[in-house]
């Protein structure tokens, strides 16, 4: 299993953020984390990147660093540098030997070769997070962990990123997505983690059966 956590609870000073969070993530899965804002979703998927530590309870992770492809709220991409240069930093950091034309061809799949040789802070929103989205999946993660990757992408990037969640899981990729469009994710979805107040359920993707508490 990629990913187990036993009981994970997370406080902030004495406020409760979630409590009692259990479950194991198996390769080729996608796990949904819906909620309203506030509930927890960003805080889990920081202690699932390790970013963070959780206050109670176990987290056992069988995917290093290397293999982890973390997508928050930042874009995580240098405004100095052009799209080529970013993606050819972190692949240096990664340690990865990726040579220039692997690099466009990542850049094409997100619609950005014509813009490889600008800098990255004239891109757009939503220029920026598909170079963030060929940054994640450029490094091929074994779990791939993505904070509503949605945002600032119109339909036609959307679609493609619902691409690149769909190879990764075919590749092996164990995938915990924050989303808040459920209607629209859910159907992607193998599991969903539910966040209302402090509390969290999960549904599996056979909606008739009935729900567990996690």
């Amino acid at each position: 299993m990629p990913l187990v956590l036993d009981r994970v609870a997370k406080f902030y000073g004495n406020k409760l953020v979630f409590k009692d969070v259990s479950f194991a993530l198996e390769q080729g899965s996608i796990l949904l984390l819906v909620g309203p804002n506030g509930t927890g979703k960003s805080t889990l998927l920081k202690l699932l990147a390790g970013l963070d530590q959780p206050s109670a309870g176990r987290i056992e992770r069988a995917v290093g660093p290397e293999k982890t492809g973390y997508l928050g709220h930042q874009t995580f991409i240098y405004p100095a540098l052009t799209g080529l240069e970013n993606l050819a930093f972190w692949t240096r950091l990664y340690r990865r030997t990726t040579d220039n034309a692997a690099l466009m061809r990542a850049l094409e799949r997100v619609e950005l070769k014509h813009a490889a040789h600008e800098r990255a802070g004239c891109y757009s929103r939503g220029m920026a997070q598909r170079l963030n989205l060929a940054r994640v999946f450029l490094l091929k993660p074994e779990l791939l962990l993505l904070d509503e990757p949605a945002t600032g992408l119109d339909k036609r990037s959307t679609a493609l990123l619902e691409r690149e969640i769909v190879a990764a899981k075919k590749h092996g990729a164990a995938v915990v997505w924050v989303s808040h469009n459920i209607e629209r994710d859910s159907v992607l979805a193998d599991r969903i983690l539910v966040f209302v107040a402090s509390t969290c359920h999960f549904f599996p993707h056979n909606k008739d059966d009935a729900p567990e508490t996690a």
